[in-house]
């Protein structure tokens, strides 16, 4: 099989607007086998990994999600007998990884009859899930393709055109506010549900609401995530306005002010030519985190001391 295969018409349809199904041909590939992410996992910064129980609600809360006492590479080595759930985050620094996300995202867009499209902050997350594991309700702000490769689980994408299950406030960006949502089960009447085994694969538009459950089995899948234009600028504009929110300062949605949002706009880019190159080094970026938005902004540092 090649790396992507899709339907021309259903993906220049959809793309960035509907969720929709494709195939893939990564399934076996080396990158993606435990001893292989185990390796992965001790190159990366401590800050970009992050794990947990795998036994959660759909709807549960930072606060009462249960932590694991472990290292990363333990939870990988254990993850076919120990409930877990770990995401390894911009695998893309990583070149192999990235040689790989590159193709495959470029592939996509050729194959839709898109080739040229226009996109930036192309990322990586691995997934590394317990059989029965789940991903709680939750919104990402990228559009995504993710990919199964070993294992199976159930996606559960939901339409929120209207804002009635997450609420504008509540898609602001801020790493004070945990990305899981309020769940409701009347919520699933909403729900596009994708079943995913080895080769498949799905697209989730940005900011679109989902869950996720793993079968019976250990689960390894990748999210492949990129920002268009559109996307890059309203991530400013929201980042701009969880921040200024977090600080007694609630904001409209982007949209209601195109003169504030371009203000806004004008100020990330501003700051972050400051914050950028401090924040090559993952201790600085743990403390500017905590000095910006407190100690709930690193809550990713939760194995043992050595």
């Amino acid at each position: 099989m090649n790396i992507i295969e899709l339907d021309q018409s259903t993906v220049s349809k959809n793309l960035h607007k509907k969720p929709f199904q494709i195939k893939h041909g990564l399934s076996d590939n080396p990158l993606f086998t435990l001893p292989k992410l185990v390796e992965l996992a001790a190159k990366m910064p401590r800050d970009k990994i992050e794990y947990n129980s795998g036994d959660l609600e759909i709807g549960q809360t930072a606060e009462t999600t249960p932590k694991l006492n472990m290292k990363p590479q333990e939870v990988i080595n254990s993850i076919e007998n120990h409930n877990a759930w770990m995401v390894i985050k911009r695998v893309e620094e990583v070149e192999e990884y990235k040689v790989l996300l590159t193709q495959f995202v470029d592939g996509l867009f050729e194959n839709a009859g898109l080739k040229g499209q226009k996109y930036r902050d192309l990322e990586g997350f691995i997934f590394i899930s317990s059989a029965n594991a789940t991903t709680p309700f939750h919104v990402d702000a990228e559009e995504n393709i993710l990919i199964q490769i070993r294992g199976s689980k159930e996606v559960h994408i939901f339409d929120n055109e209207d804002r009635a299950l997450v609420s504008e406030q509540r898609m602001e960006i801020s790493p004070s506010q945990f990305r899981n949502q309020t769940y409701d089960t009347a919520f699933e009447q909403r729900a596009t549900v994708f079943e995913l085994n080895p080769g498949d694969g799905v697209h989730i538009p940005y900011l679109d609401p989902h869950w996720v459950k793993v079968n019976g089995e250990y689960s390894v899948s990748m999210a492949m995530t990129w920002k268009t234009p559109k996307v890059e600028r309203l991530n400013k504009i929201r980042l701009m306005n969880g921040t200024m929110r977090h600080f007694g300062w609630p904001q409209k949605a982007p949209g209601a002010s195109p003169v504030f949002d371009q203000v806004k706009v004008f100020a990330h880019d501003a700051i972050r030519i400051v914050l950028d190159p401090l924040r090559k080094s993952e201790k600085i970026r743990s403390i500017l985190r905590g000095l910006i938005y407190g100690k709930k902004a690193n809550y990713y540092y939760n194995e043992p001391a050595e």
